[in-house]
């Protein structure tokens, strides 16, 4: 509801990381790291929808999922070159320094 607000994610996974389980997480990362807020905004919700997670575990490209406006190109090479390194960098900091159990969730906050 504010313009100052700003959202970030940490993935923590309960299982192994491997391509094939993490396309929503790459997706998320993937939207941030190249799509306006608004364009961020419209794909997340369509992309954190139930129905779109057992489209895409049984094999839809995540492209088909991309929104009006969203550069889909930028999209596509990022998300096919982002690798897992950075879901394995998250999962080591939520359960190293914010002492989370595989899977746990939480609320960060930070203000100013």
């Amino acid at each position: 509801t504010s313009s100052h607000t700003r959202v970030g994610i940490l993935n923590n996974p309960s299982s192994k990381i491997k391509e094939d389980n993490t396309a929503i997480a790459r997706g998320i990362l993937t939207a941030f790291l190249t799509q306006n807020n608004s364009n961020s905004k419209s794909f997340l919700s369509k992309l954190t929808k139930e129905e779109t997670a057992k489209s895409l575990a049984a094999g839809t490209k995540i492209t088909k999922f991309l929104t009006q406006g969203m550069d889909g190109n930028a999209f596509e090479k990022k998300y096919n070159t982002l690798g897992l390194d950075i879901i394995k960098t998250h999962q080591m900091f939520c359960q190293e320094v914010l002492k989370l159990l595989p899977g746990q969730m939480a609320v960060m906050s930070n203000g100013r």
